[in-house]
């Protein structure tokens, strides 16, 4: 349910001259007029289409993080360091765009956003604290997923990273009142499946490290905590003060971790550098920003089955610009993941229990 709602005090005032309230409509007319605007009422098809476009190019652009990391001359810690640190003016650009003063006409109650959002609407000390959460749990999100993959092989470490969606269920069931269907569950084991195969013979399940093993699903923990704050943001605030705050507290907990493994700061090159800022324009502003806006009007659980499509972007991006071919197990393992987020938006999407 929304932390907040409407005032109808505009609407009471904006009534057309002229025109006689018949008897006891003075305390009629603002209740309705309240109503008219609200965020619980079910996103349009048109909306939810945009959502479902602006979710597939944010997975795709948040696919390429893997290929900037790779290409990255700085450490993991380091790297993800800064790709906060330079999103963060084109966040507050964003922020800025949506704060934008406009002049509304009698029958506008209230300035709005691109993507519906009130830009009346102040950040209260609730928000502060989901805000600072979500940064808490993004920064953990990064840092487990490094040092998983650094006492495990990356097959097993992407692979229990990528069970986030069984949190985020479990977690949207529970806040949101999100209603889990049979056909969905199926298309999540479904996408598990095709994760297992893309990770193709290097998964090895038991001969791995099992700290690093355990790692990855602290990462999966992360992540769709993560995912769940952001759900809970977007029912108040926009997409580009919840990116730029939460960055903020992000910041910390990356540095820390940065500081902690020793890495260095500077990079021995302009391509160096510019791996770095392609990571934070394409992966974060573009790639995560759009999701966060996705948020609004599609299913936590639904997203988080969606995002297990970053793993098949980021293959077929390693076989173009990296040269690592596919075998037949994992190029089969890209469509059935694929299969499985097609059928989680037939069984989710439009199905959504007062969210």
């Amino acid at each position: 349910m929304p932390l907040w709602q409407h005032s109808g005090e505009d609407e009471a005032s904006a009534a057309p001259a002229g025109q006689p309230h018949p008897a006891g409509s003075k305390l009629a007319r603002p209740a309705i007029q309240e109503n008219t605007i609200t965020v619980t009422s079910p996103p349009s098809a048109l909306t939810t289409r945009l959502a479902l476009a602006a979710l597939a190019v944010g997975v795709a652009g948040v696919g390429f993080a893997p290929i900037f990391m790779r290409l990255s001359e700085l450490g993991p810690n380091a790297t993800a360091l800064y790709r906060v640190a330079f999103a963060l003016p084109f966040l507050l650009l964003w922020l800025s765009l949506e704060r934008r003063p406009t002049t509304p006409g009698p029958a506008t109650p209230s300035p709005t956003t691109p993507d519906g959002d009130s830009k009346s609407r102040r950040i209260g000390r609730k928000d502060w604290l989901v805000l600072a959460l979500s940064g808490l749990f993004w920064s953990g999100d990064l840092v487990f997923w490094h040092w998983s993959i650094t006492l495990t092989n990356v097959a097993n470490s992407t692979f229990f990273a990528c069970s986030s969606p069984i949190f985020v269920i479990i977690g949207a069931r529970l806040l949101f009142g999100e209603h889990i269907s049979r056909g969905f569950v199926a298309a999540l084991v479904l996408t598990l499946v095709g994760g297992a195969c893309l990770m193709g013979s290097s998964l090895a399940f038991g001969g791995g490290d099992l700290l690093g093993d355990m790692f990855g699903i602290v990462t999966a923990f992360f992540f769709g905590s993560y995912l769940l704050t952001i759900k809970h943001l977007r029912a108040n605030l926009p997409t580009g003060a919840i990116m730029f705050w939460s960055g903020i507290f992000s910041l910390p907990g990356l540095l820390l971790a940065a500081l902690l493994t020793g890495e260095g700061f500077v990079s021995d090159s302009l391509f160096g550098w510019s791996m770095i800022i392609g990571l934070a324009l394409l992966a974060h502003v573009l790639g995560q920003g759009l999701a966060a806006y996705a948020l609004a009007h599609l299913p936590a659980s639904f997203t988080s089955v969606a995002f297990l499509g970053e793993p098949v972007v980021a293959a077929i991006l390693g076989w173009i610009i990296l040269a690592e071919a596919l075998d037949p197990l994992q190029a089969t393992g890209c469509v059935i993941i694929l299969a499985g987020v097609w059928l989680a938006q037939r069984y989710r999407v439009g199905r959504r229990n007062g969210v």
